[in-house]
């Protein structure tokens, strides 16, 4: 079982493979997650294993938090390249999250104004017009899509939102007219018996289809590297990775793939 919960508003830098040295801030209770997905190979673990019992910080605490690691950073000379929304799950379900934005934003400008501000998200909640005004505010706003068939994401991502479609998100990614970062992560294995595969030739073609649909600025393209609540998950290799890479270039994209 995976248990890599943060206990602390803002946390690190830590190296991140896609983003360099993140400084990290969680919004959500420290004692647990909280999330509209439930994926299989979520480092914070299941949701069910992990109910949060704390409150959420509040945007003055968030705000002092993250203002006290800025300067202190400052001081002792830390690089810092981006200030990473992701912590215990998704993170624009604060309902102060667009204030919080805003405040980080200012913060950014002040202490460390060559870092980027980047949200990590599953993108179920972009149809919020506050989430969908943060979101185009950040430098990075880097969304989810891990499948376009439904039924692989009901597998790998569990969404807890019934209203939850691919047709849906196409729609709601279209909005951002190009300005976002499609984020997908493929894996293979097993789960209750069944097959877990978003990288067969069928799955492949209609992710890409949504991709030249959605137009993202960028796309990243990565595999597990941590240990999964499923634990009867593999990585995919590198070089197969690489390989849609090229298919994603080949519509014109943006690709990074770790």
């Amino acid at each position: 079982m995976s248990t890599l919960l943060f206990h602390e508003i803002v946390f690190g830098p830590i190296h991140s493979r896609r983003l360099g040295a993140s400084l990290g801030v969680n919004l959500l209770p420290h004692d647990g997650k909280l999330c509209s997905f439930n994926c299989l190979y979520c480092e914070c673990g299941y949701n069910e294993d992990f109910k949060a019992r704390s409150e959420l910080s509040s945007r003055e605490n968030v705000r002092v938090a993250i203002e006290n690691k800025l300067i202190h950073s400052q001081k002792n000379n830390v690089t810092i390249d981006v200030i990473t929304f992701a912590g215990n799950g998704e993170p624009s379900l604060h309902p102060e999250f667009l204030e919080i934005i805003d405040d980080t934003m200012e913060l950014r400008a002040k202490y460390y104004p060559t870092a980027q501000v980047c949200v990590l998200t599953n993108a179920v909640h972009i149809n919020k017009k506050k989430v969908f005004e943060a979101l185009m505010k950040v430098d990075k706003n880097i969304m989810k899509l891990d499948s376009a068939n439904i039924d692989t994401i009901k597998l790998i991502n569990n969404p807890n939102v019934p209203s939850y479609s691919v047709e849906r998100q196409i729609e709601l990614f279209r909005k951002f007219n190009g300005n976002f970062i499609m984020q997908t992560m493929f894996v293979r294995g097993f789960h209750e018996g069944r097959v877990v595969d978003n990288t067969t030739q069928e799955e492949i073609s209609s992710w890409l289809e949504v991709v030249a649909k959605t137009k993202p600025k960028e796309v990243m393209i990565y595999s597990i590297d941590r240990k999964t609540p499923e634990k009867n998950l593999v990585k995919v290799p590198i070089e197969e990775l690489r390989v849609i890479g090229e298919q994603v270039e080949q519509l014109g994209v943006k690709v990074i793939v770790k």
